[in-house]
This record gives structure tokens, C-alpha cells and sequence, in this order.
């Protein structure tokens, strides 16, 4: 509308013009090389405006002569690059699809039309992966990484194929390389933290830790949780050689997550041996309060060295108190009354637990009735320990250990272990061993019921494969994720006492080997 009222101005302003002039006629006259030209203002200025637009004409026809092999040019071009974009979509569409044959066609087309387009370079290695072709994908990716604008891209693609190959050196040198150019990338930044956690280089970690928080990889709470971790690694490490620099380091590294078990024992235990008794306290309790578990127990139950086994079962009856009922509270009591000769205080602790005891249970009974003078009933309950479901332990993506450690071994994830029961186990709950007096000399054991029907045991799950194969093994105890058969429970029969002295030495190395 606009265009249409300003197209009815200038007809206006032309037409006012001409009625202009025509009501103000002259003339004109023109002398040169001795000829004169006289004519009237109007017809002179119709004959300008018609040689102005005549050039205008020439000109417009002379340019678009001279610019004719460009523009030819240009129109190929533009065509070649719509048939070569068109080739990458239908290729992606064919790798999507999982078609080889097609992907590497398209593939072909695209680099013969635009070859140096990044897409083109990008579909040219993701066929030469999808064939299998790890060289032709190396290649290809080799070249994007010579461009600054595929760079990334490029490094993230020959991460990936050094991890494929199990190539570790490689993949650590292309996850360094994206992460220094670009820190706020996530998976250069994750890579090169679990590289650095896998090398053991505790230190760099930190350093990489700190630079993903700084790049906004991680919010507070977590940054706080791996740098927790990250420090009670470095102090366990320095904690031969350094034991100052380990003790700061764990008492910063419980300061930041007090319920991170490691970082408060080793911190407990090095402050009692320099003498500071109560800041151990303080440590281990605000950990046991948040996370009971058996190993601040004993580091509790030791923060003064020189006590005797009575002070110590004070200590844990006080520490137990927070919080009440806890599974590990009932432990720990029971193990420090049997290191007094509390008995009764131990039976007391373990009595709720009987019921349908795990391993641990089992063996401090064990322990409890071989100290009362009970040999029957203990080794009753070394055969109950054996079947027993299993206590809870270190355990990170399949893997058991008797220990903590920063990283698991399987995955290389930092912070992977948790405290927990390893598998799933059905367990038939038993009664409990009632009274205290062996069964009579000679006396007919009472008949075994028959078993409940047991479903077999489980297969393991299957081991994530190990990247990292230049590592090595580790070197802590596995426990065997399997299902242990349910518990035989008190019925079980007897062997009288003519049947059990052969027995005695089997019993005593397997007390041995529980106890270690």
C-alpha cells in the first residue's frame, strides 16, 4: 500500500513538472564545430531523459556481459553445494538406519561436491565407523581437527576411537588437548578428571576438579563431595611419609563432607596419635551420627591408645547411644564387650539380632559361646556363619572390596563405593539357639527337618570391561557376589561329642580365618 501511494506521488510530481514547463515555453540553443541546434525547453529536456536511460541501458547491458563467467560460476557452484548438502541429509538418514552400502555412497557424493564442507567430513567417518573402518574414521577425524571450526569435534571423535582401541595414553592426550581449548566442555572435563584419578595424580585431579566447578560442570554440593574424596585419597597416599600433611588434608576433607567414612577414620586416628583426642572425637562422632558404620567404631573405641579394653567399651556405649538401634551400634558394642570379657553385656547387644543373623552376628556368637565354654553351641554357629547372608561392604559397580577406595577399579568413576549389602539374598529366617548346656553325651539328635526348597544360586553379574587395560589389578580382597543358600537355622542336627573331637583342628583354622 505504502509502495502504491509513493508510485502515485512521483506520477504527481512528473506530471505537475511537465504542465510546469509547458506553461513557461523557451528555447534552446546549442553551437558546436560551427553548427547551431535550437530547439524548445520541453523537447530538450525529453531528449536528455531519453540519452540519460539509452547509457543507462548500455551500461546495464555492458556489466551484465562482463560479469556473465562469474555469475555461471557462482550458479554451478550453488547447485554442486545443494546436491552435496542433500547427499549428507540422505546420508545421515542412512547411518541412522543402519545401511552401510547407502551411507557410503551418499558419503562419496557429498565429499566429491563439497569437500571441505565439516558435514561431509563428519558423515565420510561416521560411515567409516559404521563399517568398521577405525583408520578411515581416524583419518577423516584427523582432518576435521586441522580446521579451527571442527576442532572439537574432531577430538571428541579420536577420543572415542582411542577408547575403542583401548589405546589410554592417546585417549588421555585428546581429552587434555579438548579440555584446555575448551573447559566448559562436560565430557573433556569428566575424561580428564577420571584419567588423572586413574593415574593416581591427585593433585591434578584437584586441579581439574576446581577448573570444572569453575567452568560450571558442577554445583556446589558436589564439587564439595569429590573434593572430599579427592582430598582423603591424597592424604592415605601421603599418610606413610606425610602423616602432618595427611592429617590436615583429612581433616579438611571431613570438614567438607562429614559423612564421608575414609576422610573421618583416617583423620580420627591421626589426630589420636598426635595427642588430640577430643578433635577425634568430635569427627568421628558427627560421622557416626550421619553414617554409622563399624570402621569409625573402632577408630572411636582407640582414639586414646593407652586404654584398657573396659575404657574402650565405655566409649562405644556412649557412641552408640546416637543414634539408638542401629545394626552397626549392636556390633560395635558386642565386639568391645568381648574384647572386656563383658559377656553378658554382648549377648544383651546381640539378642535383637539373632533372629536371622548375618555373617558378622553369627561370628561374634561364635566368639561369645567359645569364650562361655559352650565349644557345641560355637561351633554350631561357625556352621550358621558360613550360610549366613552376607553384611554390607565397599562394593562399586560389581565389584566387592574389604576396603575403601577413591576410584572404582571396574569403571574408573570417582566416588563410586558405597556401603552396602553386596547382592540381594532370600534367607529362611531361623529361631534362635535357645538355652546354654550342650545336648547330653549319647543322646539321639533331634530329627533335621527338611530343607525349604532353594532356588539356585545366581550367576554374578558380568564385570563392566575395563577401558584401562595398562592398569593394574587391584590388589584388595574380592568378596564373591554370589547367592549363599539359606540359613540351616538352629534344627539342624547335632554331632555328639565322640563326632566332633576329629573335628576340632578343621573348627580352630576356621575360627583363624573368620577372625583374619
Amino acid at each position: 500500500m505504502i509502495r502504491v501511494a509513493l508510485f502515485l506521488v512521483l506520477i504527481v510530481i512528473f506530471a505537475l513538472a511537465a504542465v510546469w514547463l509547458a506553461d513557461r515555453p523557451g528555447d534552446v540553443a546549442i553551437t558546436w564545430q560551427g553548427m547551431r541546434i535550437e530547439t524548445s525547453v520541453m523537447v530538450a529536456a525529453v531528449a536528455l531523459a531519453t540519452l540519460i536511460a539509452v547509457a543507462i541501458a548500455l551500461w546495464a547491458l555492458l556489466r551484465g556481459l562482463m560479469r556473465a563467467p562469474t555469475r555461471m560460476s557462482t550458479s554451478l557452484g550453488e547447485r554442486r553445494r545443494r546436491r552435496g548438502f542433500n547427499a549428507i541429509s540422505r546420508g545421515l538418514v542412512a547411518i541412522g538406519a543402519g545401511d552401510a552400502r547407502a551411507a557410503h555412497r551418499f558419503a562419496a557424493e557429498a565429499l566429491r561436491n563439497t569437500p571441505g564442507e565439516p558435514l561431509a567430513l563428519l558423515l565420510t567417518a561416521q560411515t567409516a565407523q559404521l563399517n568398521g573402518d577405525r583408520g578411515a574414521a581416524e583419518a577423516a577425524f584427523r582432518a576435521m581437527a586441522a580446521r579451527p571450526d571442527t576442532r572439537l569435534l574432531a577430538l571428541h571423535g579420536l577420543y572415542v576411537e582411542a577408547q575403542r582401541r583401548h589405546d589410554t595414553a592417546a585417549a588421555r592426550q585428546f581429552a587434555e588437548e579438548a579440555a584446555q581449548a575448551a573447559p566448559a566442555l562436560p565430557w573433556a572435563g569428566e575424561a580428564v578428571l577420571e584419567f588423572r584419578c586413574a593415574a593416581a595424580d591427585w593433585d591434578g585431579a584437584l586441579e581439574c576438579l576446581e577448573a570444572n566447578r569453575a567452568s560450571g560442570l558442577l554445583d556446589k554440593p558436589a564439587h564439595r563431595r569429590l573434593r572430599a574424596v579427592l582430598l582423603t585419597a591424597r592424604a592415605m597416599a601421603a599418610h606413610e611419609h606425610d602423616r602432618d600433611r595427611a592429617k590436615t588434608l583429612a581433616i579438611e576433607a571431613a570438614r567438607l563432607a562429614p559423612d564421608l567414612v575414609p576422610a573421618a577414620v583416617l583423620a580420627g586416628r591421626l589426630l589420636a596419635e598426635s595427642g588430640e583426642p577430643r578433635k577425634a572425637g568430635k569427627i568421628i562422632e558427627t560421622a557416626w551420627r550421619a553414617n554409622p558404620h563399624p570402621d569409625l567404631a573402632d577408630a572411636y573405641a582407640h582414639v586414646r591408645i593407652s586404654d584398657s579394653a573396659r575404657d574402650r567399651l565405655k566409649r562405644i556405649q556412649s557412641l552408640v547411644r546416637q543414634p539408638e538401634g542401629h545394626l552397626e551400634g549392636a556390633l560395635a558394642l558386642a565386639r568391645a564387650a568381648l574384647d572386656a570379657r563383658e559377656l553378658g553385656v554382648a549377648r544383651a547387644a546381640l539378642a535383637p539380632l539373632i533372629a536371622a543373623p548375618t555373617q558378622r552376628v553369627a561370628m561374634l556368637m561364635a566368639e561369645l559361646e567359645e569364650l562361655t565354654g559352650d565349644a557345641g553351641r560355637a561351633r554350631e554357629w561357625m556352621g550358621r556363619a558360613l550360610h549366613a547372608r552376607h553384611d554390607p561392604a565397599w562394593t562399586a559397580d560389581g565389584f566387592v572390596s574389604e576396603r575403601w577406595m577413591p576410584v572404582s577399579p571396574v569403571s574408573g568413576r570417582l566416588d563410586a563405593f558405597q556401603w552396602k549389602v553386596p547382592v540381594e539374598e532370600v534367607v529362611v529366617e531361623a529361631g534362635m539357639i535357645e538355652g546354654h548346656a550342650a545336648p547330653a553325651i549319647g543322646s539321639s539328635p533331634p530329627p533335621a527337618p527338611e530343607p525349604p526348597p532353594q532356588e539356585p544360586p545366581a550367576a554374578p553379574p558380568p564385570r563392566v570391561p575395563n577401558l584401562r587395560r595398562d592398569e593394574p589389578e587391584p590388589q584388595a580382597p574380592i568378596i564373591p557376589l554370589v547367592h549363599a543358600p539359606d540359613d540351616p537355622g538352629p534344627e539342624a542336627e547335632r554331632e555328639t561329642e565322640d563326632e566332633r573331637e576329629p573335628h576340632d583342628d578343621g573348627w580352630r583354622r576356621l575360627t583363624a580365618i573368620f577372625r583374619s
